[in-house]
């Protein structure tokens, strides 16, 4: 497979995740796609690959012939859209004394180290406060996850109870310093009223085990208690019958860390459109409580490219947990 070939692959998952910038060159998505002739128009009216020597029928010469290369830029840059790499600053006469140089200081805090957790010192991220009551007594007085549970099996406050086969109001530990949340049940959730124990589930096992959490250690949930049908988006309507459920979870649990998985439910706790390339990488505050956002396990599944991010992700979830007082403290 050549650069273009793995940078197309590479565009349309960021286009598939709803991103539509390319900051790396300054170039939007769509316009790289037109480049490597892959997206919308491509070589038509206003691609940024025709060359004034190319007749108007005739099909770009930088698509056509531009050499298989193991770097994409290069072949960006063959194409005449990619910009020069930066000149590298010239190297001191030699009456300057030669000083070797110094590591870069670390600005990402997920290369940072665990000391470096702390929310203040980290990317500042988008904050919900707390909201007035909601005026849903029923759903606000519940005493414990117990309760939530019980009423999520026979709520019927959207259409959704109409098609699932029963509620998935989450499961873990009641007293859980980590709070998984992700969009909404399953086929498999479905059928066993349990959260993320299909393929995508025992991924997400695997991942919080590889930063020492067991699935009992924390509390797993969904913004939506009932599985769409045909897994399809949730619609308004149910997201509004839906969150006083998560709502009233939350301020029962009182984690340290909420753990955002997929674009659903970082926009649906955050209150936004953003992307999730744009909500990744940083520490939001949700109620007050420390919210990170990673790619929801069933993406890896169709894009392994995305495991390593996620790790990142999941690392920095870490590094706050480990930097926030214990429950109880």
């Amino acid at each position: 497979m050549d650069a273009r070939d793995r940078l197309r692959r590479y565009l349309e998952q960021r286009r598939e995740m709803g991103e539509s910038e390319f900051a790396l060159d300054s170039m939007s998505v769509e316009e790289a796609l037109r480049v490597i002739g892959q997206g919308p128009g491509a070589g038509g009216r206003g691609s940024a690959t025709v060359t004034p020597t190319q007749g108007p029928r005739e099909k770009p010469r930088a698509v056509e012939e531009a050499p298989a290369s193991a770097d994409w830029r290069e072949a960006l840059r063959a194409a005449g859209s990619a910009p020069e790499p930066p000149r590298r600053a010239e190297a001191p006469t030699p009456a300057e004394p030669v000083v070797a140089a110094q590591p870069t200081p670390v600005e990402d805090p997920r290369a940072a180290t665990p000391s470096a957790g702390a929310p203040s010192e980290l990317p500042p991220g988008i904050v919900v406060p707390k909201p007035a009551a909601l005026g849903l007594s029923e759903i606000e007085s519940l005493p414990s996850l117990d309760a939530i549970a019980e009423m999520v099996k026979k709520c019927t406050r959207c259409p959704l109870h109409q098609t699932a086969i029963q509620g998935v109001p989450g499961e873990g530990n009641p007293n859980a310093r980590f709070v998984c949340v992700g969009e909404a049940p399953g086929a498999t959730e479905d059928e066993t009223g349990r959260p993320f124990v299909g393929a995508a589930g025992q991924l997400l096992t695997k991942i919080l085990a590889a930063i020492n959490l067991r699935r009992e250690d924390v509390f797993i949930c969904n913004v939506i208690k009932h599985r769409p049908p045909g897994n399809r988006n949730p619609l308004p309507n149910e997201i509004a019958a839906c969150s006083p459920y998560l709502v009233r979870q939350l301020e029962l649990i009182r984690p340290s860390v909420i753990l955002a998985l997929g674009t659903f439910a970082a926009q649906t706790l955050l209150e936004t459109k953003e992307s999730i390339g744009k909500l990744r990488g940083r520490v939001h505050r949700y109620h007050g409580i420390p919210l990170v956002v990673t790619y929801h396990p069933a993406a890896l599944l169709r894009n392994p490219s995305w495991k390593r991010p996620t790790w990142d992700d999941v690392q920095l979830a870490r590094r706050i947990l480990d930097s926030s007082p214990a429950a109880g403290a």
